[in-house]
């Protein structure tokens, strides 16, 4: 499975979530295939992977929040963006539980905003990319999730999701904005900052010589998505988003293995040699689904997507990026 990189050579791209995990190996997937990138940025955080590497000195940088019309408004228009990758939300169940409120703003106000600009400057924008997650289906006694299940998120995070994509589709839908969503597994890679997440957290529990520590009571089974993986099919996605069979469609990707927490804990202790380290139960999270898997049958039938990554092989890069993060912090 290759892009086209051609494709996107004098494209005019917007990327909201930047300087996230997704978005910062996104951004630097356009730069090297030539597109013009315009990024949202609200804060100015010198560790994230977007600044730290100077990739934001390739890039233009429009200042705001997804809550700001304006400013996604401004961004479309000024740059003649013919492309937008809408990748930013609050992503932390955890956050999402304790204060709802920013949660809804950024994902739901923040999706309606990004939607109706688009819709304004229909005349320029062209695809529009929306990143969305395994959440937004919400619980379900039914294996693996498929398209056509309904969006039935229940805890703040959940619903947030379920909104986006509503959202997303009513544009398409009663306005015919060129919308196409992406629903993944849980995605990990370097440049993921946020701790309290399984794979992260547990690289650096590992490094400083510590056992980790689990929320859950470690069997939660997810779908694990290696970055680049999830920066291939968002890309895929994007270049065939005028297609009769894909404007407007929701696509799953996951690598059709789920796993445990305490599965993605072992591999790790094998990849990082600290077995010895016996993960700590804590066993208090707080509105999280027990299992999630998807069927990624229809992305590989329709977009000729599959991961390029085994799962050993992307937790081996993931580590290799931290061990060279923490270095420099030194």
């Amino acid at each position: 499975m290759m892009n086209n990189a051609a494709f996107w050579r004098g494209k005019r791209a917007f990327v909201t979530g930047a300087s996230g995990l997704v978005g910062s190996w996104l951004v630097r997937a356009l730069v090297e295939r030539g597109a013009y990138v315009v990024v949202l940025l609200r804060d100015w955080d010198p560790q994230t992977e977007l600044i730290r590497s100077g990739l934001l000195s390739r890039v233009n940088v429009v200042s705001g929040s997804l809550e700001d019309y304006g400013a996604l408004e401004r961004a479309i228009n000024e740059h003649e963006i013919d492309t937008v990758f809408h990748l930013g939300a609050q992503t932390i169940v955890g956050t999402a539980y304790r204060n709802p409120l920013p949660t809804f703003e950024a994902n739901v106000r923040g999706t309606y905003n990004l939607m109706e600009a688009c819709r304004v400057h229909r005349n320029l924008v062209q695809r529009v990319l929306v990143a969305s997650s395994d959440k937004a289906y919400g619980d379900s006694e039914v294996l693996p999730y498929t398209e056509d299940m309904p969006s039935a998120g229940k805890h703040p995070y959940d619903v947030s999701k379920s909104c986006t994509d509503l959202i997303s589709q009513t544009y398409f839908h009663t306005y015919g904005l060129p919308v196409v969503i992406a629903r993944c597994g849980n995605i990990y890679g370097g440049g993921d900052l946020n701790w309290s997440r399984i794979i992260p957290g547990t690289i650096r529990s590992f490094l400083d010589g510590q056992a980790p520590v689990v929320r859950s009571d470690g069997t939660l089974t997810r779908d694990y998505v290696y970055v680049q993986d999830a920066v291939q099919a968002y890309l895929l996605m994007a270049e065939q988003a005028s297609r009769e069979d894909v404007a407007g469609e929701i696509f799953n990707f996951g690598p059709d293995q789920p796993r445990s927490v305490l599965d993605v804990i072992s591999a790790l202790a094998d990849v990082m040699d600290q077995g010895h380290l016996q993960p700590v139960i804590r066993n208090e999270a707080k509105a999280e689904i027990k299992h999630q898997y998807l069927d990624s049958t229809k992305a590989a039938s329709v977009l000729r997507w599959k991961p390029e990554y085994s799962f050993e092989a992307g937790l081996r890069e993931t580590v290799d990026w931290y061990l060279k993060y923490f270095k420099e912090q030194a």
